[in-house]
Formats: structure tokens, C-alpha cells, sequence
């Protein structure tokens, strides 16, 4: 019962964003002139599966401890997995698991800093820093929580893999990067409309509760529409190859998600759609960015 807990905790579902930002990195690397080892590639995946795992499992033990999970109503994109509330002894055990992983985390980076330097210790410490603080701390700061999600599945998770692996930080994995940082802050910020009403009741301070939901969703709509400016800039100027104009195919899936938002913002239902809508189109347009650099 406690293992299952456990898995339930990490939130498996969500554990797919890690492999594909790896995946980024691993496309950046195929365009330098790099050497890549198959038991690096492995442990930057474990590495970023098992950093993903850490902030999730301590997120659950933290909204556990704070209660927050007895007060949100969940969806499958909020909410947490509610496996605690439902089996409140295994939360030690959830904690522990977290701190595991974390260590892990710790071990598979050390390994690179012995042989990349001082790069890999600066992402490393930034990745590390922001799973610890994150839920308790980083959530009561709005612009950095913003920020956040997205500082650690881009500039560190992406860019992380690429100077593991050997490559360098060129203006291509400035923009690859920057990418991951809009989607997945704004996937996350998205994902805390559903859930404002408990967290203002515990304390935390991000921008639906701070901006509303009126003007979160305004950032919510630049930060998704940034994103593929951002891709055809890194295409139209040349530094990223051709291939990349694949990823533009889920824009008509990201455009109704903006002319959608603001009328699901008193539509529960249609919201949840939104919700779904915007998940799918953030996978599918990391999957074809990641595709369109492996094909160049």
C-alpha cells in the first residue's frame, strides 16, 4: 500500500515533461560536434525523471502537512494525486522517497561536475535549489513562482543536459530553452486557476490569486503565444534549423486555448477542456521541437 502511495505521490502521468526536455537537450547536442556516451544519455534522463519525482513528491507532503489537500477540489490537472489524503500513515514514507530522489539527483550531477566544471555546478545547484524550495517557499513569491517551473524544465533541465553531455551554450539552446521556460510556466500557471481559492487559504501568493484570474489569464495568453514567436525567431534568423517549423503544428490548438480562456473562466467545464486542450498542446509542441532539430 505505501509503495503504491509512493507511486501515485510522484505523479506519474506528469513525469513525461522531463524525458522530453531532456530530449531537447540531447537535439541540441546532435548539432555540435560532440561524442555522445549511451551511459551519460542514460543517467541525464534518470537524473531529470528523478529531479521531476523530487518536486512532486515533496510538493504532495507539503500540501499534505499544510492541509491544502483536504481543501482543493481535484482535477486530473490539479489538485495533487490525493494519495495522502487517502492514506495519511504513508506521508513519512512519501517524504523519504522524496529525499531519495533528491539524493540521486545529487549523486548523478556530481558525477558530471567531476567532468564538466563549473557550468554543471551552477545548474545543478539552481535545479536542486528550486525542488527544495519550491512548494513551501517559491509559492509565495508570484513572479518567481511564475518563473520558476519554467527556470527548471528549461534553463536547467535543457540546457542541464546539454553541458552533461558535453556540448556548449550557443545562441540555438538559449532559444530551445527559453521555449520549454514559457510553456511550462505557462502550463503551470494554468493549472493553478482550479485551485485559487484553497491556496489563498494557506498563504501562498501566486499570480491568479494576486492578479485574479482576469489578468493571470493575460499572462497565461503571452506567455503561450511567446513561445512560438520565439520559435519562429530562432528559424527566421537562422540559428535554429529547419526542421523546427514543425513545432508551429499544434499553434491552431494553442490559439483556441486563447480565445477560449477568458469565456472558461465562469465555465467550469469548458475550463477543464481548456485545461486538457493546453496539456496536449505543450507535449506535442516539445515532441516536434526535439523532432525538428533530430531531423536536421
Amino acid at each position: 500500500m505505501s509503495t503504491s502511495t509512493i507511486a501515485r505521490a510522484a505523479r506519474p502521468n506528469f513525469l513525461v515533461l522531463a524525458p522530453l526536455c531532456v530530449l531537447l537537450g540531447l537535439g541540441l547536442v546532435a548539432l555540435q560536434p560532440v561524442t555522445l556516451c549511451a551511459i551519460d544519455i542514460v543517467l541525464v534522463l534518470v537524473g531529470g525523471v528523478l529531479a521531476h519525482a523530487a518536486v512532486n513528491l515533496l510538493n504532495e507532503y507539503e500540501d499534505f502537512h499544510s492541509r491544502l489537500d483536504l481543501m482543493t477540489l481535484r482535477t486530473p490537472f490539479s489538485g495533487g494525486s490525493g494519495a495522502l489524503p487517502e492514506t495519511p500513515s504513508a506521508a513519512p514514507l512519501v517524504r523519504f522517497a522524496a529525499l531519495l530522489a533528491l539524493m540521486g539527483v545529487i549523486i548523478i550531477g556530481g558525477y558530471f561536475l567531476w567532468w564538466r566544471g563549473l557550468p554543471m555546478l551552477v545548474i545543478g545547484l539552481g535545479g536542486v535549489g528550486l525542488v527544495v524550495a519550491y512548494t513551501r517557499w517559491i509559492t509565495r513569491m508570484p513572479w518567481l513562482c511564475l518563473l520558476a517551473p519554467g527556470l527548471g524544465f528549461g534553463p536547467v533541465m535543457v540546457l542541464g543536459t546539454l553541458v552533461a553531455l558535453g556540448g556548449r551554450i550557443d545562441a540555438a539552446s538559449l532559444i530551445v530553452s527559453g521555449v520549454s521556460l514559457l510553456l511550462v510556466s505557462e502550463l503551470l500557471l494554468l493549472n493553478q486557476f482550479p485551485d485559487v481559492d484553497a491556496d489563498r487559504r494557506i498563504g501562498r501568493r501566486h499570480l491568479p490569486i494576486v492578479l485574479g484570474l482576469r489578468g493571470a489569464s493575460r499572462v497565461v495568453k503571452v506567455l503561450l503565444l511567446g513561445a512560438y514567436a520565439m520559435i519562429a525567431l530562432g528559424q527566421i534568423s537562422g540559428v535554429l534549423p529547419a526542421g523546427v517549423w514543425l513545432a508551429w503544428l499544434p499553434a491552431p490548438a494553442a490559439y483556441w486555448v486563447v480565445r477560449r480562456l477568458s469565456e472558461a473562466l465562469e465555465n467550469p467545464a469548458l475550463l477543464l477542456s481548456v485545461l486538457a486542450v493546453n496539456v496536449a498542446t505543450l507535449l506535442a509542441t516539445l515532441v516536434l521541437l526535439a523532432s525538428g532539430l533530430w531531423l536536421t
